[in-house]
């Protein structure tokens, strides 16, 4: 055995075994359980392992562990001091500097060393000393607003909160019936017989033929101690959606929201999901609770009427209590609900309550989970384990399109404690710990035939010779009103552009993990997906079992962006759990992650535009090879126009992303609009305004351009821009203004950005706000410099140290204007601020430069040409 030696964590020594290969991050989490600080990269390129060595931060992923001995190691959780929050903790809880909240360990870290050597630092110097730290959520600006309040904070030690306590497990617990209740939901009480005593209470959508949606029905249970847990099918990846439904259920049912705990995406007690994208959690989960939660409000209050020999009108609800006149009689919704077993079906007409008379919800409120995430108790997919757990790693091609020819298992086979899985071509094997599983896995000698494949010098020719079928929203689509070619044709003013945009990877912090246990022929999976129903499906066909005995379930994860959806980890986990006999865990690398995680389509899209004399649109063509339909259609007055788009067969493996193919088309229409504005010698803003009939997207057009000095956007000095961009999608209606400064020598500047946005009735104003924010500064990652290289089916750029992701320095003031709405129903608020980011960029650097840039990214080395 290895000589150990000492070192000391939070305060207390602790012996661990030596090994020159182990980082301090492994010992950190694999020998001592102690999981706040996370693996993101493995490169030291994210921060999310920062820890403090002494007083210095290093990141533990490459500091060896016998650095640390000797030294005191603070980690997130030692960082509270006397039952007291650091000033870190609370001022990221306070300023809401967190989304996921995966990387926000790492931050405080960091922060915390920072302020310890300069008490009082200015942005620039917050932006370089934290440069090297990440948040994928792109929450930048709330950051270097929590580290300002955190330097107040360390002055003013009386202001320190106590150290939160984590709100207790629903007492619903999976598992209590024989059958997961989207499966027996024509027959709910065959479901909930196994539940806690109490008031169930179902609401159920009729969905009408050629509409949409992705939950049909929701459920919810009033329990003896006052507890309401409220289930929905939908998941939480940082978008604050478990917030929201918390705040709705609790403004319904009349509860102080600290009573509601949301169970989401475990499909063994939620309603059916089609899953968590599309920006449809709020449109089509919030209803539903809404009205479970108004019928369980209706059947209390009948409750309390009886019990207290008064007239229903006669009893109000309020914090969790019914009281009669004058506040007597009384009593709780617990001891309402306690020796009932009732299920409760709401009805269509239910009196949910308008937004104009919200008292709870359409007002600022901190995250409930961010105690959780400062104290670096929150338990990610990534930090679950279960007694006897093995580690799993899986075999990859070299490339995409790669034939395996031969194997060689013998080296592997050879080594101590690993097992070898085979199951066609599906390799794995499974082992003690990840370092000896990823050892054992590079050991395999593997055969490999590779074809030549495109790069992005041959994309577009490529997209265009290989046109697909499609099938649902991936198929071809097409849209036409009046003469479109004989308007092209006629027009004095006309306009022919190709715009492009390139491959972009999700990069979600915390790379796909999956945990799966066999169990008398029953499968569970803890895993970090966007649509656990689907992943179920997909795990019940691969594995031959009927979907009863599958299990999906989904703890709050480390970022998705669309690049979670279906069971890729989670089918790995389950072959070699199966094989090896017991619980097996596979967590990808970071390459892995980039490698055969798939990406944000590539878009070359095709647009033409005429206009008569008077500066009239009167043709429009329109037509998107590859990247989709979201966002394609034109919001502006146009009386002939075609869209279309035609799939491709893309080289690279490519799906969901946010905001979908929005981006790249709104990226091509307001550029294009903005050229034609300019051809007709009219200001960008007023000739949108003159083809537009949305008043809600002029209000929020308006709303930016006041914000970022339109009046004086023809008077800025040389080498500076002022742009615009709006747009519609998912309901909402977006613009965002960008002010920009380029040098001499071409290097850009982005000075400002504001994005008004309008999403209807606001739920959670703060969260939203900060959804939007971040949409915003991960919009300018896309549109400046984000693009995925690739060679003969290779992604050449598969690291954070050669992918570059938004970070500090380059995020400028960013402003979210909020438009609030209560008569219009409320809308998803994490896709559509992204979609006018880069058509905002590439306008403001039109207007400094003379230079129309056609082809995300904008400036991809930081530079950009002038005319």
């Amino acid at each position: 055995m290895e000589p150990g030696f000492t070192v000391t964590v939070n305060g207390v020594a602790r012996e661990v075994a030596a090994g020159p290969e182990r980082s301090l991050l492994e010992v950190l989490r694999e020998e001592l359980g102690i999981t706040g600080p996370k693996l993101g990269c493995g490169e030291g390129m994210c921060g999310a392992c920062t820890v403090l060595l002494g007083r210095r931060a290093v990141t533990a992923c490459t500091t060896p562990a016998g650095e640390a001995a000797g030294h005191q190691v603070t980690t997130v959780e030692g960082l509270a001091e006397d039952g007291l929050l650091h000033p870190v903790q609370q001022a990221w809880m306070e300023t809401g500097a967190m989304q996921c909240g995966y990387c926000t360990p790492g931050w405080l870290t960091g922060c915390a060393a920072l302020l310890a050597r300069v008490p009082h630092p200015d942005d620039a110097r917050i932006d370089a000393e934290l440069a090297g730290h990440l948040c994928r959520c792109c929450t930048y600006p709330r950051i270097r607003a929590a580290v300002h309040r955190a330097a107040e904070l360390m002055e003013q030690p009386e202001s320190l909160e106590p150290v939160p306590v984590p709100a207790a497990e629903p007492a619903v617990a999976a598992g209590a019936a024989t059958r997961p209740w989207d499966l027996v939901a024509s027959d709910p009480d065959a479901f909930l017989a196994g539940l806690p005593e109490g008031l169930v209470s179902v609401a159920e959508r009729e969905t009408a033929p050629g509409v949409l949606t992705t939950s049909t029905r929701a459920w919810l249970h009033v329990g003896p101690d006052g507890v309401v847990t409220a289930f929905t099918g939908k998941v939480e990846a940082g978008q604050g959606t478990r917030g929201a439904l918390s705040l709705l259920v609790a403004e319904e049912l009349r509860v102080p929201p600290g009573a509601v705990r949301v169970l989401m995406g475990d499909t063994g007690v939620s309603p059916f999901d089609m899953g968590t994208f599309g920006s449809r959690s709020i449109p089509d989960a919030a209803p539903l609770l809404c009205r479970a939660a108004a019928a369980a409000r209706r059947v209390l209050r009948e409750a309390a009427a009886q019990r207290f020999g008064l007239a229903e009108a006669d009893v109000t609800l309020a914090e969790g209590m019914a009281v009669g006149p004058d506040g007597a009689p009384s009593a709780s919704f617990g001891e309402l609900v306690t020796g009932m077993r009732r299920v409760e079906q709401a009805r269509a007409d239910e009196q949910v309550t308008d937004p104009d008379a919200w008292r709870r919800a359409g007002r600022p409120a901190r995250s409930a989970a961010a105690g959780t995430a400062v104290t670096g108790s929150k338990r990610f997919p990534s930090n679950l384990a279960v007694p006897g757990m093995l580690h799993g790693c899986v075999l990859r091609a070299p490339a995409y399109g790669a034939r395996l020819l031969g194997l060689d298992l013998a080296a592997a086979q050879a080594m101590p404690g690993i097992q070898v899985v085979r199951d066609g071509d599906f390799v794995g094997v499974v082992a003690p710990t990840a370092r000896e599983a990823r050892a054992a896995v590079t050991a395999i000698a593997a055969d490999w035939e590779l074809t030549p494949q495109p790069g992005p010098a041959e994309l577009e020719a490529y997209l265009r010779a290989h046109p697909a079928e499609g099938q649902g929203h991936s198929a071809p689509y097409r849209h036409a009103a009046g003469d479109v070619d004989a308007a092209l044709a006629s027009g004095p003013l006309r306009l022919e552009a190709t715009y492009k945009t390139a491959y972009v990877a999700h990069v979600p912090l915390e790379p796909r993990v999956a945990l799966a246990r066999w169990e008398s022929g029953r499968l569970t999976v803890w895993t970090g997906t966007s649509t656990p129903f689907r992943a179920r499906g997909e795990l019940a066909e691969a594995l031959g079992l009927d979907e009863a005995a599958v299990q999906v379930i989904v703890p709050d994860y480390g970022g998705g962006f669309g690049g979670k959806h279906g069971a890729a980890a989670a089918l790995e986990a389950a072959r070699l759990a199966r094989a090896a006999g017991g619980p097996v865990k596979v967590a990808w690398s970071r390459e892995e992650e980039f490698r055969w995680g798939y990406l944000r389509p590539a878009a070359v899209i095709d647009v033409a535009a005429s206009a008569d004399a008077a500066g009239q649109l009167t043709g429009w063509s329109f037509t998107n090879i590859n990247s989709g339909r979201a966002g394609i259609d034109t919001p502006y007055r146009v009386p002939s126009r075609r869209i279309a788009y035609q799939p491709a067969d893309s080289p690279l493996p490519q799906g969901s992303y946010r905001a979908l193919a929005a981006t790249a088309n709104s990226f091509a229409r307001e550029s294009h609009m903005d050229e034609m504005a300019r051809l007709a010698g009219a200001d960008p803003l007023v000739f949108r305004l003159d083809h537009l009939d949305d008043e809600r997207l002029a209000t929020v057009l308006r709303r930016a351009a006041d914000r970022i000095g339109w009046d004086r956007h023809d008077q800025q000095p040389a080498g500076h821009g002022l742009g615009l961009a709006c747009g519609w999608e998912k309901g909402g209606r977006v613009a965002t203004a960008a002010e920009v400064r380029v040098d001499d020598d071409g290097r850009l500047h982005v000075l400002r950005l504001v994005t008004a946005f309008d999403c209807g009735a606001v739920i959670d104003p703060a969260n939203l706000a900060n959804q939007v924010e971040g949409a915003t500064v991960m919009g300018l990652g896309g549109a400046l410099f984000e693009q995925v290289d690739f060679a003969d089916g290779v992604i050449r750029n598969a690291s954070l140290s050669q992918y570059r992701v938004p970070r500090l320095p380059d995020v400028p003031p960013v402003e979210a204007i909020l438009i609030d709405r209560p008569d219009q129903p409320s809308a998803g608020g994490g896709e559509t601020p992204l979609i006018a980011v880069a058509p905002a960029l590439a306008n403001a650097i039109r207007a400094a430069t003379g230079t129309r840039i056609r082809s995300m990214p904008l400036a991809p080395n930081g530079k950009v040409s002038r005319a």
